[in-house]
């Protein structure tokens, strides 16, 4: 398809496209670590399987981000060649693995919030089609990986006394990370008002009552401290793992540039 954006709504549209691309792959990035170490081998080939949809979904957009962008670059190009700084992911995604608790509210706080996100992204206008179908595509998959996530807090939560610790550590520590899925700035304002993206901050009340909804079920305790992101990755402010993450993650393009396979 054709694009007849104006440069400023080009170029935001190009950054929010990466905002949605980079979460995606940084994301499933860390799950394909659990491949041959998760703690049971259904959960081995259910996390993979959800890493594959994850980078899967970040494909579409980001082979969506070059054409808007029309610099000759691919999405190759965007995964592979871009340095730590030029990623737009939210630093929850980036950070490690931890033990399974903290992949478990990682991927539940991740997914509860882009079902929401994906299926307001689904409802976009005619102009950006393209990302519709993509957002109504990811929703399906992004449905099962929110089942997924959401069972395992309730079966940590009210399983063994260990277990319950593990996941309320998990939920401590990553509470902070939260806030910074709703955050919103002048490119998802001005291209919301063009029906061309939507306002993460929008969605707040809704996916927090949902997340908090299931922590009371799984008889978790919500930390006091009000759930406020340090930094944000959205602009390319990031923690100090991400830039680990990418050394692995783009070796092979690197060392063999123009390679292909």
């Amino acid at each position: 398809m054709s694009y007849t954006f104006d440069e400023k709504t080009r170029h935001d549209f190009f950054e929010y496209l990466l905002r949605l691309g980079d979460e995606r792959l940084i994301h499933g990035h860390r799950l394909s670590e659990w491949c041959g170490h998760a703690p049971i081998l259904e959960e081995d080939i259910a996390l993979a399987n959800i890493a594959l949809d994850l980078i899967g979904q970040s494909s579409a957009l980001l082979t969506l981000a070059a054409e808007i962008e029309n610099k000759n670059r691919t999405e190759d190009d965007l995964a592979f060649f871009r340095t730590d700084v030029e990623f737009r992911n939210a630093n929850l995604v980036e950070l490690p693995n931890n033990d399974f608790a903290y992949t478990t509210i990682k991927l539940f706080f991740h997914s509860a919030f882009s079902l929401y996100y994906l299926d307001e992204l689904s409802k976009v206008s005619f102009e950006s089609f393209e990302i519709a179908w993509i957002a109504a595509k990811s929703l399906k998959e992004v449905k099962y990986h929110y089942r997924h996530s959401k069972d395992w807090v309730l079966k940590l939560g009210d399983g063994t006394q260990e277990s319950k610790n593990k996941i309320q550590n998990a939920l401590n520590d990553y509470w902070m990370y939260l806030d910074e899925l709703f955050y919103t700035d002048e490119i998802e304002e001005s291209l919301s008002e063009i029906n061309l993206a939507v306002k993460p901050n929008k969605l707040k009340e809704k996916v927090l009552s949902e997340i908090l909804k299931v922590l009371e079920e799984a008889a978790l305790v919500i930390p006091d401290d009000k759930n406020q992101y340090l930094s944000i990755g959205r602009i390319g402010h990031h923690t100090e793992h991400l830039g680990h993450l990418l050394s692995e993650l783009q070796i092979v393009a690197r060392s063999h540039p123009g390679a292909k396979w």
